[in-house]
């Protein structure tokens, strides 16, 4: 009830703006479209004629303006040929593209520039291409947008997706992107609304930036938002009510086979009687999935309100999310609030600001419950006639499946909440009509609290706390930036210069603390600072207070753009950066030098170019730069003291003495890591600009990047491995991107789009030689290891035995290398010949580095149909499928593994018996080692627009109704939930607990008043 109100207040705060904002002026509607594609255009300025008042185009190109009578309307937009008409009734207007789509501005570091000028390597997405897809983190809806951009996405509600550009180029340090937003940085943008976006920019070569240094070497994702334009007020509401289900669940035993297989295992190893008597008693038995499962309801709502006059304009929007998970109890809602102003106080001076507020609570899941109900036994009833929970040691099943996964969720309490404003402010001042001053200082603040409470409840032997307890984990971030450009713009007869100098401050500190006391009762409600109830005083609590290391740096940057009759370009920047955590010894290390250097020709503006009829543009460019990688371990030359008395105590006449040890080898220097690169690229288009392409080709360099080498235990070290900066990681790969756009009747229009970017990732150097980095435990049993970082290889490749084969009989184990083994276990193979299956005979398995990724991307309208339909997909990939083998006694099975599972000789070559388990079959190897490629349909949505007729009479200028459905087909030859597995470096790709792949329906509406 309460939301409702909320949300009652808000419209009835914007219909007040609306009967106030309506003069005695004529109403001029009309919508805007491409006159050769037929494409409505978003954000085209209408102004009237002689005057700053005007209005912009909505999402389907529709706008409406109040004007006087007998004025003229004056259309411009980037990119295409300003027109002129009368301010009079209904209008239809078609915009030519002007004769050179290179015309178009695009967004790069500190500013923006026509995509003549630029020489890097820099693709755009539209925010109304963003926001039309049902994800609540903007970075999903960039998946398959944009060439050499990867993403992997988390299902849970409120978790952001992995992000990296152009491949993996760091080991110990982070491989994510800089998020610039509205000139403010950030590690993340789980704070934005994806309905407050403008554009988002990749910037991926270090000609786009370098002008970022010490923080760009993963690329950069630059944002901006939706601000005011000047006219009367306009309100815009987007809703959507849907659903979200899981799909592609991977079938498992039913009770009957589970019993069967565990009767099995119980005499391959040696047990004695077998557990299940009768197998066939069991019947189906319960399936976990359904049980735990559910179909998700998720709702979200945006309303927004924009408009303004000459001098002053603003754009005020809210947001609302209600996501339920797909785990029944897992819910996520947030609350968002966006405003922007922007005010002139004089022609010459102008001010505003951006403000993003963000408060969000989720309900939790037990991060382990895919694991419970993939593995818990389908013999096992959920509750039993009393209305007690089922309890796995009535049926002796062992300790692997001991839980009951209705029990886990039902007393898992869990919330977690955030709170988080950010923004800036900002000072313009025009100097010189071709010199301007900018100022602006923005900033983060945050505060996330996870507390879990466990009460005293009794659910299995094994499912049962006698105490209760609240547990409480609270994080501050303190985040501001202060950043002063000077800029330059001067256009003289062919030749065409911007210079731009700025100075630009930062400080970032997060506070942590851990709280932890029992006997504590229920108190859900909490704060965000951590409280305790006041019956608590006397109860144990333990308080953990911790700052992390308190981040500055010092930076001054300058670039230069120069066009010659907008054939010949060059472009230079350089950036000097300093970092207070590798200000340490002398201080050297804490600054550096980031130059980059691009040039680029327009073939199409040359002379000899003008009689062809074939291009519409073409375009070739080059660029090269040094960018930075700061966040990475930090000063790993800290040498680290222990006292643990476990190892560290002598006896002297018969007390105890506690001793201290260094227990850690460091290195003499640490710093960030640098990034080299190259970039060469054509951009062109054909007939008019129907047909349009770019191309890529990279090699990036990590030099200096932070490498493990381990080192022997006779050392002393806790760790076994010393790091540092030494080794060299190379991405090199190509980027292609092509779109069609054509309109065969004044009816229909349609365009279609493809991308495809390929990346080879490799460890070209390592100082110390072939020592390599082995990782990759997460869901592998037994503490083995299954991914190997080595000099020549690429990072987190897996590693390990190669199966040829099943063991049939005892008389085929006795002539073989492997003695110990039973009927049913893998044969693997004797790689180096010497007669012995050991650790020398892992090979390569496959590597969790996608080669290819792709999207395609299409639209169509007819009349007001239209319909979007996008594709996106991976291939040359490896999963590890760590589920098979992940157990620790009587867990389930697959009904794939069940089915072509080894039970005697001859049944099976490929499979294992149901020991899959023990020591020698869960070993790394390639049985669990799949193909990760899919392709999906990412996005579908069909949409109608009301005809103008029924609008005039509702009073509105636009009402849209849509049907969306997201991930609703997926193709893939994976045998586990999801190919689309994530993961820190050196376990990215293994498969243990992964979130299964859901598809989400809505039906929703588009009202612009």
């Amino acid at each position: 009830m309460k939301r409702i109100f909320t949300i009652s207040g808000l419209l009835l705060f914007c219909f007040f703006f609306i009967n106030t904002a309506f003069a005695q002026n004529t109403v001029v509607k009309g919508r805007i479209t491409d006159a050769t594609t037929g494409e409505s255009l978003t954000g085209v300025t209408v102004l009237i004629k002689g005057t700053n008042l005007g209005t912009q185009t909505d999402a389907s190109g529709a706008f409406s303006i109040s004007a006087p009578a007998n004025s003229t309307l004056s259309i411009s937009y980037v990119g295409y040929t300003a027109t002129e008409v009368a301010a009079t009734g209904i209008v239809s207007i078609k915009l030519l593209p002007a004769a050179n789509e290179l015309q178009q501005i695009v967004v790069i570091g500190y500013g923006t520039q026509r995509k003549v000028d630029n020489t890097g390597s820099v693709a755009t997405v539209k925010g109304a291409d963003v926001a039309k897809e049902a994800s609540q983190n903007a970075l999903s809806s960039l998946q398959g947008k944009v060439a050499g951009l990867n993403i992997i996405n988390n299902g849970q509600p409120g978790a952001s997706p992995q992000v990296s550009i152009r491949g993996l180029g760091s080991i110990e340090g982070s491989t994510s992107p800089l998020y610039v937003v509205d000139g403010v940085w950030y590690d993340d943008i789980t704070f934005l609304n994806t309905a407050d976006i403008e554009t988002v920019t990749v910037l991926k070569d270090a000609s786009s930036t370098a002008i970022y240094g010490i923080r760009a070497a993963n690329g950069v994702i630059v944002i901006t938002t939706k601000r005011g334009v000047a006219g009367k007020p306009v309100i815009n509401y987007n809703g959507y009510v849907g659903w979200q289900k899981a799909t592609n669940l991977v079938k498992m035993a039913d009770a009957t086979e589970y019993a069967t297989a565990i009767n099995e295992l119980y005499t391959y190893t040696g047990q004695s009687p077998v557990l299940f008597s009768d197998p066939a008693s069991y019947g189906t038995g319960t399936n976990w999935y359904n049980q735990i499962l559910r179909n998700a309801f998720t709702t979200n709502h945006d309303l927004s309100i924009s408009g303004g006059t000459t001098n002053n304009i603003y754009n005020v929007s809210f947001g609302y999310l209600d996501q339920d998970g797909i785990v029944k109890t897992n819910n996520y809602q947030r609350y968002t609030l966006h405003v922007s102003d922007d005010y002139k106080i004089a022609n010459i001076v102008k001010i505003g600001f951006t403000a993003t507020g963000l408060s969000s609570e989720s309900t939790d899941i037990n991060g382990g419950i895919f694991h419970q109900i993939y593995s818990a036994a389908p013999t096992l009833p959920v509750f039993y006639k009393d209305g007690a929970y089922g309890d796995p040691n009535d049926y002796h099943t062992g300790n692997g499946n001991n839980f009951n996964p209705e029990a886990t969720i039902d007393f898992f309490h869990q919330k977690s909440r955030n709170k988080r404003f950010t923004g800036n402010v900002y000072a313009e001042w025009s100097i010189l009509k071709e010199l301007k001053f900018k100022t602006s200082f923005g900033g983060d603040i945050g505060q996330a609290e996870v507390r879990n409470f466990t009460p005293i409840y009794y659910a299995t032997l094994a499912q049962q706390s006698t105490v209760s307890s609240l547990d409480i984990t609270h994080t501050e971030t303190r985040n501001w930036i202060w950043e002063n450009t000077l800029t330059y713009d001067k256009h003289i007869k062919d030749h065409r210069i911007t210079v731009l100098a700025g100075y630009s401050a930062q400080d970032y500190t997060t506070y942590f603390a851990h709280n932890y006391a029992q006997n504590v009762p229920n108190v859900s409600s909490g704060s965000l600072r951590g409280s305790y109830p006041d019956s608590v005083k006397n109860a144990s609590q333990t308080v953990t207070p911790a700052q992390q290391p308190h981040v500055r740096t010092l930076s001054t940057f300058g670039r230069v753009n120069y066009s010659y009759k907008d054939t010949y370009l060059l472009n230079a920047s350089l950036r000097y950066d300093g970092a207070s955590p590798f200000y340490y010894g002398n201080g050297n290390n804490a600054f550096g030098y980031f130059p980059s250097v691009g040039a680029g020709w327009v073939i199409t503006n040359e002379s000899f170019m003008k009689d062809q009829h074939v291009f519409s543009n073409l375009k070739l460019r080059g660029s090269y730069g040094q960018v930075g990688n700061s966040n990475v371990p930090i000063n790993l030359s800290s040498k680290v003291i222990t006292s643990d008395p476990a190892y560290l105590t002598a006896i002297f006449g018969g007390v105890p003495y506690l001793g201290s040890s260094v227990n850690t080898v460091v290195p003499p220097i640490t710093y960030w890591e640098k990034a080299v690169s190259i970039d060469a690229g054509i951009e062109g288009a054909f007939m008019n600009n129907k047909l349009s392409f770019e191309a890529d080709y990279y090699n990036r360099n990590t030099d200096n990047a932070i490498f493990a080498i381990p080192i022997p235990a006779s050392v002393g070290t806790a760790s076994g491995s010393i790091e540092g900066n030494q080794a060299k990681i190379r991405n090199r790969g190509g980027e292609f991107s092509i779109t069609w756009r054509d309109q065969p009747s004044t009816d229909f229009s349609y365009s279609v789009s493809a991308n495809l970017g390929i990346n080879n990732n490799k460890v070209i150097n390592v100082i110390t030689g072939n020592n390599p980095i082995y990782s990759g435990g997460n869901g592998v049993a037994n503490g083995a290891l299954a991914t190997r970082t080595v000099q020549g290889q690429p990072i987190g490749q897996f590693y390990g035995y190669k199966v040829i084969g099943v063991f049939q009989t005892t008389t085929e184990i006795s002539k073989s290398k492997q003695t110990a083994a039973i009927p049913g276990d893998f044969i693997y193979q004797d790689t180096n010949n010497d007669g012995v299956v050991d650790s020398r005979d892992r090979v390569v398995l496959g590597n969790p580095n996608p080669k290819y990724n792709y999207g395609i991307n299409t639209s169509f309208t007819y009349k007001r149909f239209d319909l979007a339909l996008d594709f996106q997909g991976v291939a040359d990939v490896s999963v590890y499928n760590a589920n098979i083998a992940y157990r620790f006694g009587n867990e389930n099975f697959t009904q794939d593994f069940y089915d072509h599972r080894w039970h005697g000789a001859g049944t099976s070559n490929t499979y294992p018996s149901v020991n899959v388990g023990s020591n020698a079959n869960a070993a790394p190897n390639s049985f669990y080692v799949e193909s990760g490629a899919y392709f999906r349909v990412r996005n579908a949505q069909l949409g109608y627009t009301l005809p103008g007729s029924i609008m005039n009479n509702w009073g509105v200028q636009k009402i849209r109704f849509f049907a969306n459905a997201q991930n609703a087909i997926n193709l893939f030859g994976y045998k586990g939930f999801n190919p689309e597995v994530g993961g820190a470096v050196g376990n990215l790709g293994i498969d243990a607990n992964v979130y299964p792949l859901y598809a989400t329906y809505n039906f929703g509406v588009n009202v612009t008043f």
